[in-house]
């Protein structure tokens, strides 16, 4: 089968792919509070879902990383899982992976390892009770704790993704790093990103540059850069003192488009080649044309590579928000 490569050379070989665009969380940065969910027949099936996922596989893509909203609040979300182990079986997918809350894991998370699953990110911004039920709005710290402590339990190796909130976890940097360091997970700080009407919040109160926060970092580490790449927009860097290592994505300080690797499909068969442009192009029409013929999805999946941008246009300069994106994160799945 042909590989997917795109107008500029790039192989994509990482595909991310949202199961739901529910949650049971309402993250400040991510969804209003009052979200207006999609009709369910909208969304894929879990059937289609594993066709969509299997036709990229079958075009090489390597890595996939089921996402939501919350994955794990899908209905029979674990029969996808355990049907996506097959291609890791046969040597056809080297990594099936997920990004979560945590809010679900203490019951999921020996049928993840079961089904194959490796590693899992979950995102977590702050390691206070009453900022954390401030800023998901409807979460329980102790809830995502008890799903972090099953995680690990069942061997899954944990990354913590925190995004940076200018005035809300600015005091935690070095807290929340110890605590991942104490408990040997990965930590990647993200820059929170123009994307969606989150309502009353608003994103430049919100922006605090990862470059300030490595600032913050070499005040009391010494900080080296790390040439290693994960095949993701992580940039790594070490404090020498600890030996930890840490991520940044930093999508509004510092473009990593050159190396993207990866497209994104929301839950109704949209794909984005681009979190940070409006581009899109409609998958679910052919799979549904053709429910015995992988043949138009396929060609409909080439031509959608055919349409990746060089990259993203998200820009804070000028104190307004340039590139923003209408779609709420969890719509695309991050």
């Amino acid at each position: 089968m042909e590989h997917l490569i795109d107008p500029f050379q790039r192989a994509i070989t990482y595909l991310r792919v949202s199961v739901t665009d529910r949650c049971d969380f309402r993250c400040v940065y991510c969804m209003s509070e009052n979200m207006t969910f999609l009709p369910k027949k909208e969304l894929l099936t879990l059937e289609e879902l594993d066709r969509l996922c299997s036709a990229f596989i079958s075009s090489g893509v390597r890595k996939l990383r089921i996402t939501g909203g919350e994955p794990l609040v899908r209905k029979g979300i674990m029969t996808f899982f355990d049907s996506m182990s097959r291609h890791l079986a046969a040597g056809r997918l080297d990594e099936l992976t997920l990004t979560t809350n945590g809010s679900q894991l203490a019951k999921y998370a020996d049928d993840l390892a079961a089904a194959g699953v490796r590693r899992v990110n979950i995102s977590l911004d702050t390691l206070d009770d009453a900022k954390f039920a401030e800023i998901t709005r409807w979460g329980r710290l102790d809830q995502v704790i008890k799903g972090i402590d099953a995680a690990q339990k069942a061997g899954l190796r944990v990354k913590i993704n925190t995004v940076a909130l200018k005035g809300f976890n600015e005091n935690e940097l070095f807290t929340l790093a110890a605590w991942c360091a104490e408990r040997d997970m990965d930590l990647t700080f993200i820059e929170v990103m123009p994307m969606g009407d989150i309502g009353n919040e608003n994103r430049l109160m919100q922006y605090w540059s990862l470059n300030d926060l490595r600032s913050r970092l070499e005040e009391r580490f010494t900080v080296t850069d790390l040439v290693e790449r994960s095949g993701g927009p992580a940039r790594y860097l070490r404090l020498e003192e600890s030996g930890q290592k840490i991520g940044l994505i930093t999508p509004m300080t510092h473009n990593f488009c050159e190396s993207c690797n990866r497209v994104r499909i929301t839950c109704t068969g949209e794909i984005y080649t681009c979190l940070g442009q409006e581009g899109k192009s409609d998958l679910r029409a052919p799979l549904r044309a053709h429910p015995d013929d992988d043949v138009p999805l396929l060609a409909a999946i080439h031509a959608a590579i055919g349409l990746k941008p060089k990259g993203h246009d998200f820009d804070y300069s000028r104190q307004e928000l340039g590139g923003q994106m209408s779609r709420h994160m969890s719509h695309t799945g991050g």
